[in-house]
Order: C-alpha cells, then structure tokens, then sequence
C-alpha cells in the first residue's frame, strides 16, 4: 500500500473486514462529474465575496452587508461540499490507476468511487440550485386573480370551481385566505346553485405564498360537458388566472407596515399619489342596500399606465380605498418585474428557445371525460381529476412538477447569461 494515495476510512473499514471475498471491478477512468465552468467561475467568484463580506463585518454590524452575506452562505456551502467530494473523486481514481496500489485496495477504491460519484450528483445539482436568482417576491404573501375568459357561462363556472379548488389547498396547508374582492355575474348558476363568478381576488396571507403559486399564472382550459348542454357536447371553455405579490399595507394611510419600501422611488412597489387618478362612485350589484345607495365603491387610475382597478366589496369608502391601494401597488410591481423579465427573454429566447410565461398562455388542461389534468409545460398528467378539483395531493404533484421545470428553465436561463457575458461579442473586423 506504499505510495498509494488517500482514500476513504469507509474504503480501509471495508478492507479489514476479516473473511470479505470480493469480484475484482475496475471502475472507468473517464473525467468526473462535469459541471458548467462558467457557473463553477460564478460559484467561487460569489464564496469569495461571501469570506471578504464576513471579514470586514466581523467587529462591525451592517444590515445590508448581513442580508448580503446570508445571501451568499448557501452558495458558499454547496461549493464546499462540492469541491470535497470531487476531491475525494479525484484521489480514487488516482489510486484505481495507479499500478503501485494493492490489488485489493483499488477494488475497494473502484467500489466506493460508484457512490461518491452518485453523491457527485445530487452536489452538482445542490450548488445548481443555491445559483438560480431567488425571485425577489418569492417570500411574500400572494393575490391570486381569477377571471373566466372564452366560454361564457361555463368558463364563469368554472371559475368558481378554481376558486374553490385554491381554498381547499390553502386549508390543507393551513394558509390563511381572504377574499378580497368577489363579483358575480348574470347566468345559471349550475350545480352548486351559486352564482357565475365574473372575477375574484384571493389574497393568501402565508409567507411564501407566491413562491407557491406563482406557477399557477396563466390560462386553465377545461374541457367537459356543461350541466346545460342537451345534447352532451363537450365544450372548452378557459379561466385566466393572475398571480401578484401581495404588498402589506396599513388600512389608515396605504403605507408599507412590512418588507416593501413604498417611498423609494427606485422600488418596484412605489406609486407617486400624484400619478393616480381616485375616482369615488355608487356601488353596483350584491351586497345589500347600504352598499348599494352609498358612494363607498372606490376606482383608482394610474395614469402613466393606464392601470384601473375598482374595489366596492365593503361598506365602507375607506376600506375600499385601502384595498384598492394595495391592490394598484400590487399590479404594477409585478408590471415592473415582468417588463424587466421580458428584456432578458428577448436574448433567452434566442439561446435556449423558452417564452415568456405569463397568463395569456394556455398553462393546463382539466379534462372532465378522461379524469384528466395535463400541465402542458412539465408535461405531467394525473388522472385524478376529482382529488385535484378538491385542493388534494394531486394538485400537489401538478404544481411541484411545474416548480421543478420552472427551476430547470431559470437555470438554462441563467447559464445563457453567464455564458453570453464571458464570451463578448468580437469586434467588427471589416474594412
């Protein structure tokens, strides 16, 4: 065992195993695990952000400079481990091929190589994931707007059953919701005896309710035969659904109470009251005679964009503009982050061949003949329809698929970036 190098106490415990009899394998001297260079260049360029940041703030305490640093610690962490085990790799496969080892030992090495690379594995893709951007409103509380779009009654109905469907997901989990807004339209009211719903707001007041939901923006199609139709035709119908960070606001006066500065004009939640238009009108529709012959329905314009929103769910003209309020921040972050999103899928798009989700997208499918639910962007189909319907596991599987692939693409996106920013275009070389 002379001149052989390091290998595992696992390694040498299995060795001195009295009466251990083993088949001879040689593992393949093909390279380690690969890992993207321009991503690994990114990994050790941000550790070593992370060891300068936790020096200079070891006598002192700066708020930014810890965020920044906590930020910074998982990929710090993740690179460790990876660098130790491919290490580790490194050093078996030296003593496999070195003709010096003893026969016996390189059997040992060649065996224990097959698990450190399979833990290669799953390190490569912890440090993959501890690279991908956090979205900045992934913590946040969420509103969850839902709209029937093509179909006329039946998408009406059928949002109501996605309404139903997010609330009994949000109680299995434990979320608190409130309904922030709910107007009904004109229509049969199908088998729940409730009236068509003509748009929703759910806010899900949990931390991290938008890292999600998120997911769940888009168009859902369902097709299936309406409790109307004589004849037992199938109909598509389809149901928008909108997915906003929910900013806390205080009911007195609009202003931030938690993680959103709404006075830096350089935040995505900032509105100048100056560009928003508050117009104060009669409450239309249910909601019982006090509403209906008081001006407390509030509509709020702002004007650089053209933004509307209308809110007249409460008695009173204060708690509308309050929610009104939070409802316009709400939009235009996420207007904002969206506009920045989409300059950055314009070169995505050209590297990777990914669009833009948002809802204008046909995201799912709810087949009610083939007990069907397809996600057209993981791919996955369940045939539990009703358990999905109901807020169950089901749905559980849908959206974790859709986090995963979403995951996926945010990293092809990211290693397009960064390869696109370490190869800078040639300058032109024409006459």
């Amino acid at each position: 065992m002379s001149g052989a190098p390091w290998i595992c106490r696992r390694c040498i415990n299995t060795y001195l195993r009295p009466g251990r009899r083993r088949l001879i394998r040689f593992a393949s001297t093909a390279s380690h695990e690969s890992f993207s260079p321009v991503l690994l260049a990114r990994a050790r360029n941000m550790a070593v952000e992370h060891d300068r940041l936790v020096e200079e703030t070891a006598e002192t305490f700066d708020a930014k400079i810890s965020k920044r640093i906590g930020e910074l610690r998982k990929v710090t962490t993740a690179l460790k481990e990876w660098e130790e085990n491919q290490s580790a790799l490194s050093e078996l496969q030296a003593l496999i091929t070195d003709p010096t080892s003893d026969e016996e030992l390189r059997e040992l090495a060649a065996d224990d190589l097959t698990s450190t690379r399979t833990q290669m594995g799953t390190l490569s893709q912890n440090l993959v994931t501890s690279l991908t951007p956090k979205h900045p409103f992934e913590d946040m509380p969420c509103l969850m707007e839902i709209r029937p779009g093509a179909g006329g009654g039946e998408a009406a109905l059928f949002a109501s059953d996605l309404l139903r469907m997010y609330r009994a997901f949000c109680a299995r989990r434990g979320y608190r919701v409130s309904m922030m807004k709910y107007d009904v339209a004109d229509g049969d009211s199908g088998d729940t005896g409730e009236p068509p719903l003509a748009e929703a707001i759910l806010e899900v007041e949990a931390s991290g309710a938008y890292g999600e939901f998120r997911s769940e923006a888009g168009v859902h199609r369902v097709q299936r035969v309406p409790a109307t139709e004589s004849k037992g035709r199938t109909h598509t119908s389809a149901v928008s659904v909108l997915v906003l960070p929910s900013l806390p606001v205080n009911e007195s006066d609009g202003q931030d109470i938690g993680q959103a500065d709404l006075n830096d004009p350089n935040s995505d939640y900032y509105v100048s009251p100056a560009d928003v238009r508050t117009d104060v009108m009669r409450s239309r529709g249910a909601g019982g005679q006090h509403v209906n012959t008081t001006d407390s329905a509030i509509r709020l314009t702002h004007i650089p964009t053209n933004t509307v929103v209308n809110m007249q769910d409460s008695r009173s003209q204060h708690q509308n503009r309050a929610k009104a309020w939070q409802l316009l921040r709400s939009k235009l972050a996420q207007a904002r982050r969206d506009a920045r999103e989409e300059e950055v899928t314009k070169l995505r798009r050209g590297v990777i061949g990914i669009a833009k989700m948002g809802r204008e997208n046909k995201i799912r499918t709810y087949n009610y003949g083939q007990q069907r639910v397809t996600d057209h962007r993981s791919g996955l189909s369940v045939r539990n329809l009703d358990d999905v319907m109901e807020g169950g596991f089901e749905l559980d599987k849908v959206i974790d698929s859709v986090k995963t692939w979403l995951g996926e693409r945010e990293m092809q996106s990211l290693l397009a970036e960064e390869e696109e920013a370490s190869h800078p275009s040639k300058p032109n070389k024409s006459k």
